[in-house]
């Protein structure tokens, strides 16, 4: 008797959610970085033995929806409870979003069953078309690289080196080949040598790189506070509520000084030139501040920007580069998406590409506003001139779900990449520094108003990810996929 079609496919979709297990927050409590490597395993095991493409899409899919269904539920939080659309509406949107990011497992799993050849080789096609398939999601309509599977191999995973060379894409393909390594040997026996040999070396060149040193030490440490103001997002944008946000602030800034204080993306509920000048400088007590505060531009629109301000109230400024679609702005064809969503503040015009670091404390500081860090090539265009790089986020959108700590995890992969420190300072939580080699250094426990105050050490240098960018991880997947199609001379 043979098992019925729904079976794999309910197989598929288990393996999908168990993918979630490696990423944070559940790396907490458990050694569980694998989780990812075997759930891709599975997904190759029942691929190698699908009938047709389309079996192979379908499986995909599956895999895909579980993944995204259980790793991104926390978009219904955003809709729901802070942008105001009715629980059916906002359950409807996340499926089918979810469903859409899952369009990328399947297309890879098409086209793996489409090309296999069943042979010791289908491995490397599996992590060729399984990297590029990642890349795709994190690339098109402007792209959305969550839960990319690299981001579950922050330390102490032994693959976390593999990010200085080939970035997270890089060592998505890294996972997927040992998945797919794994996979065949669960098909065809688990006796032969060179498979388990290629697994071990994966691993050890990965522990060699992350003890690499690719930047150096710049300058002396400098003194960052960085607040959390853990300001309800029910009440950040009521005008009777603005001085909660302003007392806030200013108190967590004179009770912890700094030589560099950082107010997280939109902290202040204003535009920038209409903050008193006694707010100013109060931020500015005791040193210079780096302030998430939206700033208009000459032809009145608005930006969602980093200021740079001194306690001379000099000022510089970084605009977001890279918004959020359905956010921060409304894509081509979908103005009405806003009459069913209330969303503050959501027509931001997007800042140039090529911004200078903002000299400030004696660093060359990159900003990167929330969503941005989830972008490791944009993030490039500031190095080598910057030596440290500033995380500001309002994560008080999507409550208290997955989001926030999965969010810190992706600042690790973003550290290792660039070789700097990554500071973070949001609203509610991850607040946190991350050492230049992934690790986590301290962070603030969510959901309490606090500042974290550190040494941080700027950097300069370059890793191999910032010389090449994703260039090299693609042409290797693009390379995997080739070497697999390669027909055998007779």
């Amino acid at each position: 008797m043979t098992a019925r079609p729904s079976v794999p496919l309910f197989a598929a979709a288990a393996l999908g959610a168990f993918c979630v297990l490696g990423f944070a927050p559940f790396d907490t409590y458990l050694a569980v970085w694998p989780a990812p490597t075997f759930a891709l395993a599975g997904l190759f095991y029942l691929l190698r033995k699908a009938s047709s493409a389309r079996e192979g899409m379908a499986l995909g899919l599956a895999w895909g929806a579980g993944c995204f269904l259980f790793g991104v539920s926390w978009i219904y939080v955003s809709l729901s409870q802070f942008a105001g659309m009715a629980p059916p509406a906002a359950a409807g949107a996340t499926l089918l979003f979810c469903f859409y990011l899952a369009l990328f497992p399947a297309l890879a799993g098409g086209l793996f069953v489409r090309w296999r050849r069943k042979t010791a080789r289908d491995a490397l096609l599996f992590a060729g078309l399984w990297a590029l398939s990642e890349w795709l999601r994190g690339t098109l309509f402007t792209g959305f690289p969550w839960l990319a599977v690299g981001y579950a191999q922050s330390p102490p995973s032994p693959l976390a080196g593999w990010a200085s060379v080939l970035g997270v894409y890089g060592v998505g393909f890294i996972v997927a080949l040992i998945g797919g390594l794994l996979g065949e040997m669960a098909s065809t026996g688990w006796r032969k040598p060179a498979p388990w040999l290629s697994v071990l070396l994966l691993l050890g060149l990965g522990g060699l790189l992350r003890g690499m040193d690719w930047t150096q030490p710049s300058g002396a440490p400098v003194s960052v506070s960085l607040l959390q103001g853990n300001i309800p997002q029910s009440l950040k944008w009521d005008p009777k509520r603005l001085p909660l946000s302003v007392d806030t602030y200013l108190r967590l800034t004179e009770a912890n000084p700094a030589t560099l204080t950082v107010l997280p993306e939109t902290a202040l509920p204003l535009y920038f030139n209409e903050l008193p000048r006694d707010v100013l400088r109060g931020l500015t007590r005791h040193g210079d501040a780096l302030i998430g505060v939206a700033v208009t531009t000459t032809d009145g629109g608005y930006t969602n920007g980093a200021v740079a301000l001194t306690p001379e109230l000099a000022a510089s400024a970084y605009a977001k580069r890279h918004l959020v679609p359905f956010g921060e702005y409304a894509p081509p064809g979908f103005a009405w998406f806003f009459r069913f969503a209330r969303i503050p503040m959501s027509d931001f015009t997007a800042g140039r590409p090529q911004q200078e670091p903002l000299n400030i404390a004696g660093q060359r500081i990159a900003p990167n506003i929330c969503y941005e860090d989830l972008f490791g090539e944009e993030l490039l265009a500031a190095l080598p001139a910057a030596s440290l790089l500033v995380n500001m986020s309002n994560t008080a959108w999507f409550g208290d779900s997955l989001a926030q700590p999965q969010h810190l995890q992706i600042a690790q992969l973003r550290a290792i990449e660039t070789g700097r420190v990554m500071l973070r300072a949001t609203n509610t939580g991850m607040t946190a520094m991350v050492r230049a080699d992934g690790t986590i250094a301290v962070a603030l426990p969510p959901f309490t108003t606090a500042a974290l105050v550190v040494q941080a050490q700027g950097r300069s240098g370059l890793t191999p990810y910032a010389r090449w960018g994703n260039l090299l991880a693609l042409l290797i997947a693009a390379g995997a996929c080739l070497t697999a199609l390669r027909r055998k001379k007779n």
